[in-house]
């Protein structure tokens, strides 16, 4: 039988992994071979690290207002056209 090795599970998912197999008294290897199996539905917990993102926020950061509105000014030049380079 094969063994993995998660990466970049975060402290928050893996105390409530923990919290939700010692409620369950089972072992936390055995709460999450049953949720990756799919036979976990109908309980509180859904497993955050299998869900798809189909954004790039993680990587690149979001902006706030302010800061969309900021570059959008600061950049509004390139969007012009100089009619005297197209002639």
């Amino acid at each position: 039988m094969a063994s993995m090795s998660i990466r970049g599970l975060d402290d928050q998912v893996l105390a409530r992994l923990k919290l939700q197999a010692e409620q369950e008294s089972c072992s936390l290897n055995s709460l999450v071979l049953r949720l990756l199996h799919g036979t976990g539905t109908g309980t509180a917990f859904q497993l955050a690290a299998l869900k798809k993102f189909d954004d790039l926020d993680a990587l690149a950061g979001t902006w706030s207002d302010q800061e969309a509105e900021a570059f959008e000014r600061n950049t509004a030049a390139f969007a012009e056209v100089d009619a005297a380079l197209w002639t």
